[in-house]
């Protein structure tokens, strides 16, 4: 039903009739040919009726087919039973929305009319309407209002809709349909007032503001037709004045509109050039460019806004910011509108908003409806009603409508238990102020009193049921009221009380709410009730004793006699000896766990120390028997220290799995032969046999992969490494894993000599197009570890393959997160990081066994967003761990302490080149020194590296050297 209102004529909705502008000027002017046009526009208007009225039957779904008419009464019946379920369910939960949105739907589908209206108001009771919802409520009561009588009734329902959020298409459709009752008395006055309001609350959009002005200006058009005069005809001095008149409000329409920044503002321009007959004033010129440049300064924004994806809360706090460095109140305030528009469920949001209105704007008809706004979007949030009551205090609001507020605050459903307690204070404060103590008696402070005890019944009630907790452990409202009633109304007996009790809610233990009630005797009561308080205190704290002790002698050489401090004296020694040997105690205590801790210390460091001689055996060795009775411990050593994570070397790739790769494919990607060793002497072959299980596994599989080793293909093969040492039958489970990328050809699980799984193998598929979709597992987590999955590739063959490493240079647009709780998990994350931007890819940082490290990566779209997210995540609390965030900048690896044979050699020495299990405990260099490269005179290198003349050599193609080549390496003087 909206309109635009661009064409030469002006179409025009007054109960559901579009009329022509023709139509509006004979009204207006009441001409003889009217009649002729008015025929020809009803004639015109009956089949555009007709047109609309099928339309609109279809969309209610009132019409149906004979043919259909079983299928339909099946569906009716369906959907009448989905209804009674959706009531059914708000019955129970009034506050579920999207429940109120799928009863709305089905009844409209229906054409239940009366309960669409029930459910529509129902829903606009407990929650702001969106721009949609609205838009269509307002057309189906446009649809079926068709007396004047009723049209105040929309009228009613069209002031709600513009309350719920600024809407520039609402306020269109309320301005057109005002001008359908132009007929009634001061009708016209209506709709240029509905106008002026729609100016006033979208008329600075910058993006959809424009429309409003257009349509206003060619409205003001056709009352400018309606009053001139008819062709050929000399005007009269009051039709002239009518004229002029008319033709003036078109111009300040227009000179109003240049002096606002539109994205659309050149085109007005030129409209208002085409459209003037005495041209554009110089002021009006002068107006138009500083529009212009204020619209340079905006226009970034507004594109990135037309481009960013939702919710797009990242860029409208940056275009918020700019607003607000500017100071322009409504343009601060139009910004704030268009964002809550789309994050009407961010509470900071709001926050942020009314915080600024109360603080600068400081006006009443602005304040009081954006914080009740804020509260029905945003219930759960405490915040927002706290700042709402202050604000209807501030404002000089009816103490009823101060109570009906906070009433409704208590049933908005908090999150915890302290939000109750805060909300009361705020309650007991405003009642406080309302008190007049001066009286001795009053209206205002027994409700006060009663005000402090349905509190204090209220969190033992309703919030310990609910969080299992007051919220007020330390009894801050009776704290209040006690102060309230010792100072303000002279009760302090009734202090007393309160004191009390809550010294029997579990304070009593502590020594600053004893020192509370003290000062609060020391104020208002007398000397004989503050020493019995500080000696209730000596006997029952426990957390500071010594300084309540002290207080107690402080005050008795001030206050008390001697026989006061004789027995004050008694008191606190008498007290703090009981405290020495508490203390002394806890010490004994304290030294005998100590003592034990290092016992077991040394026990372990013994238990190692043995364990590390018996795995080194006696020196010499001992041949055959011995040295076979000692595999077993060894064995078990090598299974312990798998089961730790292995420590990375430093280097590219994953060397982990380069190094169990060496175990198979032999050190340099020479397959090594399957049965190259034999048994020690003396071994007995049917010991070896009769194994276990895993080992003749083991056997037979060893055995199938080496009966044809040609079968072998590397190219449709993956390697796997990290898993379990303690998997049960891999091969049957590494193959179902697999088989989702394609048919597996073999299944190559490694096994130990004594038939136990090393953790790694290789799967060969029967294509080299499943090799791709295998990859894609990497990371997947099998067992409780990451299971790592590369390209089998003979480095043999293939010296140059590198596998996947991460960057290592400063990565603008990603942040890196540390000190994040363990329990952190990756949607966790993503949830953190997405309100400052989209997040393209979230990584944590884990261990090779699958624990986090506490540190992750985070991808945004662009740097801009990056760089917002640390501004506004570092340093914050995740539970109640302080994170650090920062732009991604790994630091680079050290060439020379990289691991592996992919890296280049160093600069002093060649590359040691260290077992399976990384290089031994000793750091003595067992190369001789006449084969050691001494640092002389250095020579610059291509990449700025100083090379010596020997280092030069090492840059030579290596070729194999003999046996003599080496002899004169290490004779060489």
């Amino acid at each position: 039903m909206l309109i635009w209102f661009r064409a030469p004529t002006l179409a025009i909705l007054p109960d559901d009739k579009f009329v022509t502008r023709q139509t509006v000027v004979s009204n207006m002017a009441a001409s003889s040919n009217a009649k002729g046009t008015q025929l020809e526009d009803m004639e015109e208007d009956a089949g555009i009726k007709e047109e609309m009225d099928s339309d609109e039957e279809e969309g209610m779904k009132v019409e149906s087919s004979e043919d259909d008419e079983d299928d339909l009464s099946e569906d009716d019946k369906e959907n009448e039973a989905e209804i009674q379920r959706l009531e059914e369910q708000l019955s129970i939960n009034v506050f579920d929305y999207n429940c109120h949105l799928d009863l709305i739907k089905l009844l409209r589908q229906e054409g239940e009319l009366s309960r669409l209206r029930r459910a529509r108001q129902k829903m606009s009771e407990l929650f702001p309407l969106t721009e949609e919802i609205w838009l269509e409520w307002l057309k189906d009561e446009i649809r079926l209002t068709e007396e004047e009588s009723n049209r105040e009734k929309i009228y009613e329902l069209f002031e709600k809709a513009v309350k719920d959020y600024i809407c520039p298409d609402i306020w269109l459709e309320y301005a057109q349909y005002s001008i359908g009752g132009m007929g009634s008395p001061a009708g016209l006055e209506k709709v240029r007032s509905i106008f002026e309001r729609a100016l006033t609350a979208v008329g600075l959009h910058m993006t959809k503001g424009s429309t409003v002005w257009d349509a206003y200006r060619e409205f003001e058009n056709v009352m400018l037709s309606s009053v001139q005069p008819p062709a050929g005809s000399v005007p009269t001095p009051e039709e002239q004045g009518k004229h002029n008149t008319q033709l003036e409000r078109i111009h300040t329409l227009f000179r109003r509109q240049l002096a606002i920044p539109f994205m659309d503002l050149e085109a007005t321009y030129g409209e208002y050039e085409e459209w003037s007959d005495r041209g554009v004033p110089e002021t009006l010129t002068c107006q138009y460019k500083k529009a212009l440049q204020q619209l340079a300064k905006s226009r970034p924004f507004e594109e990135t806004l037309l481009v960013a994806e939702p919710p797009k809360i990242a860029e409208y706090q940056a275009y918020i910011e700019y607003e607000l460095k500017e100071g322009d109140p409504a343009r601060i305030q139009i910004i704030f509108e268009r964002a809550l528009a789309e994050n009407c469920l961010v509470p900071d949001m709001w926050a942020k908003y009314n915080n600024y209105l109360d603080r600068q704007l400081k006006i009443k008809d602005l304040v009081l409806p954006a914080h009740e706004r804020a509260v029905r979007n945003c219930p759960w949030t405490m915040g927002l009603w706290k700042c709402y009551l202050l604000a209807l205090e501030r404002h000089g609001a009816e103490h009823d409508i101060v109570k009906d507020v906070f009433e409704k605050a208590l049933e908005a459903g908090f999150i915890q238990a302290t939000d109750y307690v805060e909300i009361w204070q705020v309650y007991l404060d405003y009642l406080r102020r309302r008190v007049d103590f001066c009286k001795e008696s009053s209206k205002e402070l027994e409700e006060l009193r009663a005000a402090f005890s349905r509190a204090l019944d209220y969190l033992k009630q309703d919030v310990e049921e609910r969080f299992s907790e007051s919220g007020d452990p330390s009894c801050t409202i009776m704290q209040i009221w006690a102060k309230i009633e010792a100072h303000h109304c002279k009760n302090i007996q009734k202090a007393r009380e309160l004191w009390d009790s809550i010294m029997t809610k579990g304070n009593a233990k502590f020594a600053n709410m004893w020192l509370e009630y003290y000062n609060l005797e020391r104020a208002y009561g007398d000397a004989h009730h503050c020493r019995k308080a500080l000696h209730r205190a000596v006997q029952c704290s426990s957390d500071y004793p010594e300084h309540v002790c002290e207080v107690l002698l402080t005050f008795e050489r001030v206050e008390g006699s001697l026989e006061d401090w004789d027995a004050a004296v008694q008191k606190t020694d008498t007290r703090l000896g009981r405290l020495k040997e508490q203390q002394a105690k806890v010490a004994e205590k304290e030294a005998n766990q100590a003592v034990q801790k290092e016992g077991k210390v040394e026990q372990q460091r013994k238990a190692k120390a043995d364990k590390k001689s018996q795995k080194k055996g006696p020196p010499g060795g001992k041949a055959g028997g011995d040295k076979r009775k000692a595999a077993p411990a060894d064995h078990q050593a090598w299974d312990e220290d798998a089961e730790r994570a292995p420590k990375r070397h430093k280097g590219a790739g994953d060397e982990g799995a380069e190094e169990d790769m060496e175990m198979e494919m032999g050190l340099f990607g020479r397959r090594t032969p399957a049965a190259r060793t034999k048994g020690p002497p003396g071994a007995k072959k049917p010991q070896q046999q009769a194994s276990t299980p895993a080992s003749a596994s083991a056997s037979s599989t060893k055995a199938k992969q080496d009966e044809k080793p040609e079968l072998r293909n590397d190219n449709n093969s993956v390697f796997i490494s990290n898993l379990a040492y303690t998997l049960a039958e891999p091969e049957q489970k590494l193959k179902a894993l697999f088989e989702c990328c394609g048919p597996v050809d073999q299944v190559r699980p490694v096994f130990s000599k004594a038939g136990v799984f090393k953790g790694y193998g290789y799967i060969q598929f029967e294509s080299k197009a499943s090799v791709p979709a295998a990859l894609k597992l990497d990371r997947q987590e099998v067992e409780g570890r990451p299971m790592f999955v590369s390209p089998c590739v003979d480095k043999n063959t293939n010296p140059d393959f590198k596998v996947f490493k991460y960057n290592s240079a400063i990565e603008k647009h990603k942040v890196f997160i540390s000190g994040l709780p363990f329990s952190c998990t990756k949607p966790q994350l993503e949830e953190l990081c997405k309100s400052h931007g989209t997040v393209k890819d979230v990584r944590l940082v884990t261990y090779r066994s699958g624990k986090p490290k506490g540190l992750a990566y985070v991808e945004f779209a662009d740097e801009a967003q990056a760089s917002h997210a640390v501004l506004k995540l570092d340093g914050t609390v995740v539970d109640d761990n302080q994170i650090s965030v920062s732009i991604s900048n790994p630091p680079r690896k050290n060439l020379k302490d990289q691991g592996g044979f992919g890296g280049s050699m160093s600069t002093s020495m060649p590359r040691q080149v260290y077992g399976s299990r990384g290089r031994g405990r000793t750091q003595v260099s067992l190369l001789p020194r006449s084969l050691q490269r001494p640092s002389g005179a250095v020579a610059k290198a291509e990449n700025g590296t100083a090379l010596t003349d020997q280092d030069q050599e090492f840059k030579k193609p290596a070729k194999p050297l003999s046996n003599s080549d080496f002899a004169k390496m290490l004779f060489k003087k």
